[in-house]
């Protein structure tokens, strides 16, 4: 019986967590639920999974961690607030299924030197196939990974047509139902470029051997080629549940947690290359990534602020990235890094951000 701690309790990683844990109750045991802002939610969930202990936000969250005796801390937090509860559940030795990649973007070298061998087991799907994939060959027989990306809403648009590009445009995903910083980011790619980061602090693979391609079915999640020229792919229909399950009790598999694949029904899957003059966001991630320090931190908060800028009708899809450009070019990394380093890291990047918007639109 895995003891669980679900972050994020009311979002959609948290409420499909549930939903694989209230189907096996015989596998899993929920001990502890943090929420964001979302009270009666919480206590709903709390009523029914008999759990006393209970926090809302994210230093509550992470009190929580420290405070509950559990083998797995999920967390589904969005942002990179997720980042305390992230250090607590390694510092208290808990796995940590991790669904919040900007803790572990942000926090950089602080997650990692923390984490013990297999302590982090991603929920993102692309860094799940990964992993899966993985258990294939040795490292050292490694050649490359292969992240997939759908290619989002605006794939197929050149530069010159994204200019014109909306909001409702960018929030229309084909596949994924996120929330709008989110689905927003995939429109950009930047949420690739995020998880390029992501998947180099994971599994430890250079930069320079990590790719994005286009697949626009969303089938196979990713690759990992090796060095006798054999390439595994992780491949099912989208649905969260299945790394989900997988980040709970790894390395099992949770029994018709997922539907399978129906082969014996025709349909093609096809493999793009990625278009980087129309969507530079994955390149510049790389750059930002081998910079290291508090430069991953500035981009996504820039990010953040220039996507709520966007939405808010005061800058261009373009400008977007221009703007993170522009912040990450002016950034001066401290020599180390550290939590305070991080949080006014973060602070200069929203404040220089949102200087960057107010100027473009005089």
């Amino acid at each position: 019986m895995r003891r669980v701690v679900v972050l994020g309790s009311t979002g959609s990683i948290g409420t499909q967590a549930l939903e694989v844990i209230r189907n096996n109750p015989d596998r899993f045991r929920v001990v502890g639920l943090a929420a964001g802002t979302d009270r009666a939610g919480l206590e709903a969930q709390a009523a029914e999974f008999a759990v006393a202990d209970t926090a809302l936000g994210a230093a509550e969250a992470e009190a929580l961690v420290r405070g509950v005796d559990a083998d797995v801390v999920l967390n589904g937090i969005t942002g990179s607030v997720g980042l305390g509860p992230t250090l607590a559940a390694l510092e208290e030795g808990r796995t940590l299924a991790l669904a919040n990649k900007e803790s572990l973007i942000v926090g950089g070298e602080l997650v990692t030197a923390l984490a013990a061998p297999g302590q982090i087991v991603p929920v993102d799907s692309e860094h799940s196939a990964i992993a899966q994939a993985l258990r294939s060959g040795r490292p050292s027989e490694v050649r490359r990974l292969v992240l997939t990306a759908s290619g989002g809403p605006f794939r197929g648009r050149t530069r010159e047509q994204l200019a014109a590009a909306t909001p409702t445009e960018a929030l229309a995903h084909p596949t994924w139902d996120m929330g709008r910083v989110v689905t927003t980011n995939s429109a950009s790619l930047v949420n690739k470029g995020l998880e390029v980061i992501e998947a180099h602090l994971l599994f430890g693979v250079p930069y320079a051997q990590i790719d994005v391609v286009v697949h626009p079915q969303s089938i196979v999640h990713s690759m990992v080629e090796f060095v006798d020229g054999s390439t595994i792919a992780q491949a099912s229909p989208p649905d969260m549940r299945l790394p989900i399950s997988l980040g709970l009790d790894w390395p099992h598999r949770v029994s018709g947690v997922g539907s399978p694949l129906d082969f014996t029904r025709a349909s093609t899957w096809t493999f793009e290359p990625l278009d980087e003059e129309a969507f530079p966001a994955v390149a510049l991630a790389k750059s930002v990534g081998q910079a290291g320090r508090t430069y991953p931190a500035v981009f996504n908060a820039a990010n953040e602020q220039a996507v709520d800028a966007f939405h808010e009708g005061r800058i261009g899809f373009l400008d977007i990235l221009d703007i993170v450009r522009r912040v990450v070019d002016a950034h001066e990394a401290p020599a180390t890094l550290s939590r305070e380093g991080l949080a006014d890291a973060e602070s200069w990047a929203r404040r220089t951000a949102d200087a960057a918007v107010a100027a473009s639109g005089q």
